[in-house]
């Protein structure tokens, strides 16, 4: 297959799992520290370049089945999302599933590992399902999931910059 015909995949020949990343950072702080900061989802986009304005919904926190909002920025664009949590083991894991964990598309995942004095922080994303909101090629799929990662790398050195800095 030439490298044109791959940017022009038909959509419906596409795998989902083909699309995901991990990256990971140290920051200065203890696993329960980070924890609390990363489950505020309120203030992600101290860090996050894309997130802004997001906010559990009313009574809603840091829990497991829990849902939030939020108003999301890349190249010009504006959206809102709503996502619901997952899983919430304070100073270990917090992941949720933007569109719920019935009907998500995007997973998004912080775990958190003890190291020294402080905790190496992993990001995960994983498209969970094909939705023409995100790309119909896989040309179009591949620069979402290079620009989420570049964005998880701003979102995490943020993060360390912020708590050395606080």
């Amino acid at each position: 297959m030439s490298a044109i015909t791959s940017e022009h995949d038909l959509f419906g020949t596409l795998d989902a799992a083909d699309f995901a990343f991990t990256r990971r950072a140290w920051v200065d702080a203890a696993p329960a520290r980070v924890y609390d900061l990363v489950s505020d989802v309120s203030a992600i986009g101290r860090w996050s370049p894309n997130a802004t304005d997001v906010t559990f919904d009313q009574g809603a926190g840091p829990r497991a089945g829990a849902w939030f909002g939020g108003l999301n920025r890349k190249d010009g664009r504006e959206w809102t999302t709503r996502s619901q949590i997952v899983r919430a083991d304070p100073g270990d894991t917090f992941t949720f599933v933007v569109g719920g964990i019935e009907d998500g598309i995007v997973r998004w995942s912080w775990t958190l590992r003890s190291r020294g004095r402080g905790t190496v922080v992993e990001q995960s994303w994983q498209l969970l399902r094909l939705d023409p909101v995100l790309g119909t090629t896989r040309g179009d799929l591949d620069a979402l999931r290079d620009y989420m990662a570049n964005s998880v790398e701003t979102t995490l050195l943020s993060l360390a910059r912020w708590i050395a800095e606080e």
